[in-house]
């Protein structure tokens, strides 16, 4: 039985064959069995497809030296056919259907948001630690940048799709974010909107209320909820962590595949990753903020989300609490157990630039109209 260490060991010789591994989307690790967690941990493999030419290009286990002797230990790797992962930027307008979609103020987490002609949802409402009383919507950098670019974009709700329309529907634009980047590693699809005036942002979660704050770490297993623009309220369960996974923007931005590094994999029984969900915000249990989802399979039962701690950190924000307080910070003892999610090193931070949009004498004038 291989410990999650060892399936780490793995996972990073693994990941140095991935171009020998055609139609691998994806190198993670999670349980052996996901019904039975004390089958150990495993390399999860995600593939395109289940033809018999990937399955004969993956391999059935791994061999890494014991973490705790000098012997050679068998890390089982387990192939889940995901299809490709993709982070549904065109969003289709949509009649009807979910609540979700509709005009609501002040903005609450859960709903639509965008710029003209699309449409996500709106993941948090935040605070900047310097700053605690100014609030600031979190979501997706795809969702609330028209282009990955630092250019003027409108924060509108609801989005494009959802009926939302330039001037009569906005509520702030965009503020920072984090570049994407086509030929190296991304960390976070994360972008914030700042509002016109606070009074449109409302620091509560759809169906949820008061989120108390956020947590650092999470592990393999944990138990998760959310609210999307187009699946509604749904749960899942974490399948993997530390996964390594290539996600298809088409046209936006000209980026086409682009690839994530230490990403989560979260498995819902339904569609949990709509076209119009990214943004959405995972909570634990408790209603602390676990994870930002971006990205999701073919089928939208399975989520692909960065751990939330990650854009606290890249931002230096925290969850937006009444009366202007900041959220709590959760912490656990485990946090160095390669089974859990693991904050952003220093050097990591260094690599993940956060940019501020620009805002020209014309864009303010047109924000005080």
């Amino acid at each position: 039985m291989a410990t999650f260490r060892e399936a780490m060991l793995a996972k990073r010789h693994l990941v140095k064959r991935w171009k020998k591994m055609p139609g691998v989307v994806g190198i993670g690790i999670g349980f052996a069995n996901a019904k039975d967690r004390k089958g150990g941990a495993c390399i999860v493999l995600y593939t395109k497809n289940a033809s018999t030419a990937v399955k004969r290009n993956c391999p059935r286990c791994v061999l890494v030296r014991s973490t705790k002797a000098s012997i050679r230990v068998s890390v089982p790797v387990r192939t889940i056919t995901s299809g490709r992962c993709c982070c549904h930027y065109n969003v289709l307008p949509t009649v009807g259907g979910s609540r979700y979609r509709r005009r609501i103020r002040p903005v609450v987490a859960g709903y639509s948001v965008g710029y003209p002609g699309a449409s996500g949802t709106a993941g948090l409402i935040v605070s900047r630690a310097s700053r605690a009383a100014r609030r600031y919507l979190l979501s997706n950098n795809h969702v609330l940048n028209k282009n990955n670019s630092s250019g003027y974009t409108e924060t509108i709700q609801p989005g494009g799709a959802d009926g939302g329309r330039s001037g009569r529907d906005r509520i702030g634009r965009l503020y920072r974010f984090v570049p994407l980047r086509k030929n190296a590693d991304n960390y976070m699809d994360a972008a914030l909107s700042i509002p016109t005036s606070n009074r449109l942002l409302a620091a509560r979660y759809a169906t949820v209320g008061r989120v108390p704050g956020h947590i650092r770490s999470y592990a393999v297993g944990s138990r998760f909820k959310k609210v999307g623009r187009s699946s509604g309220r749904v749960s899942g369960v974490v399948e993997s962590i530390h996964t390594d996974i290539d996600v298809d923007y088409g046209s936006y931005g000209g980026l086409g595949t682009i690839r994530f590094r230490n990403q989560t994999v979260v498995r819902g029984s339904v569609p949990v990753s709509l076209p119009g969900d990214s943004g959405s915000v995972w909570l634990t249990t408790n209603n602390f903020a676990a994870a930002v989802n971006f990205a999701g399979s073919e089928d939208g039962r399975r989520s692909i989300s960065f751990p939330v701690h990650w854009a606290m950190q890249a931002f230096a924000i925290r969850v937006a609490r009444a009366a202007g307080r900041l959220g709590f910070v959760r912490t656990s003892k485990k946090n160095k157990n390669p089974g859990r999610t693991r904050p952003l090193s220093a050097a990591q931070l260094r690599r993940i630039v956060t940019r501020k949009a620009l805002l020209t004498k014309r864009k303010k004038r047109m924000m005080l109209e």
